[in-house]
Formats: C-alpha cells, structure tokens, sequence
C-alpha cells in the first residue's frame, strides 16, 4: 500500500511511529493519554492515548512495537523482539546505523503482519501510534491502531498480547515525554534518556540559530502521481515542535486535515526556499519529469532534503535537528 493512500485513510480519513527488555523496569510517570507504573518484578499498567489501561502481572520484556517508536526504543536502549509498520527496516533509513540483529521484521508494509509470527515471539506486550482525525486532537474509538490493516486484525493481534497506543498528534515535546516515560517504565535508564536530552536541547539551539539567520520558507510534502501532498504543519507533531523552534515551515492553501493536497495541474503553487521530501514516494528525479514541478525553485537550486519522518525521541530529533540547521545554513532564498 503506497504511502499516500495509508496516511489518507490513516490519517485524513480515520485519522495519516517494542522492545525486548533488558531490565525489570523503573517507577513510570504520566504519558499524554494516561500513565504507567511499574515495580521491579511486580506488576505493571499504562493509561494509553484511548484511555484503556494495559495491565501486565509483570513489567513486559518481550514487546513488539511500531517502527516508529521502535526506534525510539532502540535508542533509549532497549531491545524489540519485533516490529511492524509502513516500512521494513531495511528499507528505512531511519534505521541505518541501528543495531537490529534478533528483531523480527513481521511483514513488509502497511497492515501486514504475519500473525503466526507474531504469537511465537511469545510477546508480552504490542505498542503501536494512533492519530487524531482532527486538528482538534479527535481519536476515532472505530479506527484501528496504526499500522492495524483494520479492526479485525487489531483483535486478532489483542488476543495474542495486550495493546498500547500512544497518541501521536498535538505538541511534538508532549510526544516525544510520552514515548520517553513509557520507554523508562519498560526499562530504560533514566540517565540515558537524560543524555539524550541534553543533545536535543543543542541541537535545538542550532536550529532555531540557523532559522533566524537564514530567513527560509521551508515545504515538507510527499508526491505520487496523484500529485503533491503538502503537510501542514500544525497536524504533524515534528512539524508543530520545529514551527515552535522558529523553522519558517509552510501551510498549505487547500484545505483539509494533515494535507494540503495539490494535483499536478496546481503542483507549481507550492513553493518554498528548502523542500523536505518524504523518502517514500516520488524523490528528485520523478520530480524533475513532472511538467508543472520542474521548474520548482528549491528543486532547481538542488535544495531537496529527505523527509524520513523522523521518530519522536530525543535522539532522533537531535538528529535530524542538527541536519536540518545545516541544510538551511547551506541554502539560499529564493522566494
């Protein structure tokens, strides 16, 4: 299922990112949706974003999670025994460089989850996102998980191990505390998500420096041969949290939750000095073919990065912040 199609009936339409623990787990805290609480050896519950607590006799140290915060996970030190999503791992660049021997990859795109697969991991717990259907921050109580196919499979996945879902919309910071505090009660080292913050709040200096001095308009959007899809920034966390850091991001003109959507025949209305591109999808060359497009201002003076979606931890984001200062400080204004 092509990226554009998952996040239109994902995240427009119903709304469209674990681990295998090594410790026994630490005194959780308030996650956006709930909390959790766990005792080492003892028993440990969460208040998720549907407000269904998830209760476990013991804190879950097989779990399986959504790539998008497996990643997460994974920096924050702990070990998934599996994950799903849009992407495999192998095909997601947000994983090079990550050590994922021993993770199960449960299928190779959007609802696809080898179900069989996923019983013998023998997983005490499953964590996935949900997203709003609203700029209100609506949760749909009808719509499945994300990276559910559809409801049939989430009760299918349920009766194999009990499920988490972290919102993911509103406030970037409150995604990125909530991810942190599950990821702690499961295990992780509060110092190492400690460090981890430290390098977010440079990396936010950089970028919020390098906002200010360039003066850039900056388009995030993914593009299909339906046409161009334009984020708008105040539906997609990350984008809210860089907004907020000074990164002069654009609203798209046409109207609707998440996108702005522009057929190829409106593709030359978007512009912008530096465009994020979604690693899936159309990428330069494609864009370069389409007619109306090619003469893009950001796509002729070569200032194309690549949107990954980048999770929301603070390791990510330190990450890609610092990316993102660099790639402005090396760009020039064109509009």
């Amino acid at each position: 299922m092509k990226l554009r199609s998952v996040l239109l009936t994902a995240v427009a339409a119903t709304a469209l990112l674990l681990a295998g623990c090594s410790s026994t787990g630490t005194t959780g805290s308030s996650d956006g949706g709930g909390g959790s609480t766990s005792v080492s050896d003892g028993a440990w519950s969460y208040k998720d974003a549907t407000g269904t607590t998830v209760k476990v006799d013991h804190t879950p140290k097989r779990v399986v999670v959504l790539n998008d915060i497996a990643l997460s996970f994974v920096h924050y030190g702990l070990r998934p025994v599996g994950t799903f999503g849009q992407l495999t791992m192998a095909s997601d660049a947000r994983f090079k460089g990550l050590d994922t021997k021993g993770i199960t990859q449960l299928g190779t795109g959007y609802g696809d989850i080898d179900l069989e697969q996923l019983a013998a991991l023998k997983p005490d717990l499953v964590v996935t996102s949900v997203y709003p259907t609203d700029s209100s921050g609506t949760l749909d109580p009808k719509a499945p998980g994300y990276g559910f196919k559809d409801i049939e499979q989430q009760k299918q996945i349920a009766a194999i191990a009990p499920i988490v879902q972290v919102k993911w919309g509103g406030k970037g910071l409150d995604v990125i505390t909530t991810i942190s505090k599950l990821a702690e009660s499961l295990g992780a080292k509060e110092s190492t998500v400690t460090a981890a913050e430290k390098r977010f709040d440079t990396a936010k200096q950089k970028l919020t420096a390098a906002a200010k001095q360039q003066d850039l308009k900056v388009v995030s959007m993914y593009a299909d041969g339906d046409g161009a899809y334009v984020t708008r920034p105040s539906d997609e966390p990350t984008l809210q949290m860089y907004s907020d850091f000074g990164v002069d991001l654009v609203t798209p003109k046409p109207k609707g939750w998440y996108w702005g959507i522009y057929s190829w025949e409106n593709a030359g209305q978007v512009r912008g000095d530096v465009i994020l591109l979604s690693q899936q999808g159309y990428q330069v060359a494609d864009l370069e073919k389409q007619p109306t497009f090619a003469d893009n201002p950001a796509l002729a003076a070569g200032q194309v990065h690549s949107w990954t979606f980048p999770a929301l931890d603070y390791t990510s984001q330190a990450q890609y912040m610092t990316d993102l200062a660099g790639w402005l400080q090396d760009s020039k204004k064109l509009s």
